[in-house]
């Protein structure tokens, strides 16, 4: 008797077929990320005097995702404000300012949306939706059953959870995906030393802003050969490796070592966010569907639910 193929893993059969036991796929999406690529990439939607337009391309871009074959499993982590307790480490970081009106104000819109279509959603006040991913990341990637975890999100600062094949970053829109041996190769650095990466190079998108004349190749030598910040020695004669304007990039690290610490600090992403849900918790079983309606019909997209 032939056993014919599913698309999503049952713990039991009774038509007499024996199966190995299913393994997992966590898929874990940076909201934040996809509302803004939402919001430049799909149509604007004026509701009610709201703009609804990036919303109602989430849903999209959510639907799309829970479809493929083998994603059974999902989360999705937003930044429900901008700032978090890295801007009482450091002024500079970045803020909301900026962001566009109309899409500050969806966050809360495609949280909700996101929650009806079924998906788990972790909104963050104190930390950053790139904590939550790394928690999730972090704790799923060990829970029995479980044969990799992928972090949506085209950020460089989500490689430094990177493990492995185990533990990978997947940008949707390209259909790239990293492993750790993809960050060596892109970064010069394994997942562990991404920190020290950013805090060296610097961040203009988290408002990070490195250490002067400090660029991705001298960085990427350096902390290949050290691997961290606080190893590399001031005195360049003990670097052991070719780096071009040696002297200038050693003082001025000996110079700003307090403000380097801080900038690591900064890109070094949370793992201890109190995240409650258990991976059973993460498989999507379907919509809310009263929920899902009347989102609906408050963003003017009556048609979407039929899609579900």
């Amino acid at each position: 008797k032939s056993c014919p193929s599913r698309g999503r893993p049952r713990r039991q059969r009774n038509d007499g077929c024996a199966r190995a036991p299913a393994v997992t796929k966590v898929h874990l999406v940076d909201g934040t990320y996809e509302l803004y690529r939402a919001y430049y990439g799909a149509p604007k939607a004026l509701v009610a005097g709201h703009e609804v337009g990036a919303t109602r391309g989430i849903l999209r871009s959510l639907l799309s995702l829970v479809r493929e074959d083998g994603v059974t499993h999902a989360g999705i982590a937003f930044d429900h404000v901008i700032e978090s307790f890295r801007n009482e480490l450091f002024s500079g970081y970045k803020t909301g300012e900026g962001v566009p009106e109309d899409l500050m104000s969806q966050f809360a819109l495609a949280e909700r949306a996101t929650q009806a279509l079924g998906v788990v959603t972790w909104s963050m006040i104190e930390f950053e939706a790139d904590d939550a991913l790394a928690t999730a990341a972090s704790r799923f990637s060990e829970a029995p059953g479980v044969e990799q975890v992928l972090i949506c999100t085209p950020d460089k600062d989500l490689a430094q959870c990177v493990k492995g094949r185990r533990v990978v970053r997947l940008d949707r829109m390209r259909r790239l995906l990293l492993d750790e041996a993809g960050v060596v190769e892109k970064f010069g650095v394994p997942p562990e030393s991404i920190p020290d990466w950013l805090a060296l190079v610097g961040d203009s998108a988290d408002g990070i802003p490195g250490i002067p004349r400090w660029g991705e190749k001298a960085a990427s030598t350096l902390l290949a050969r050290f691997g961290r910040i606080e190893d590399i020695p001031d005195d360049p004669a003990r670097w052991g490796v070719p780096v071009r304007g040696a002297a200038a990039l050693a003082a001025g690290l000996a110079g700003l070592r307090e403000e380097a610490a801080l900038y690591k600090t900064l890109a070094t992403l949370r793992r201890d966010v109190p995240l409650t849900e258990t991976l059973d918790d993460l498989e999507w079983k379907g919509a809310r569907r009263e929920e899902l309606q009347a989102l609906c019909r408050e963003i003017g997209d009556d048609e979407f639910p039929s899609r579900v």
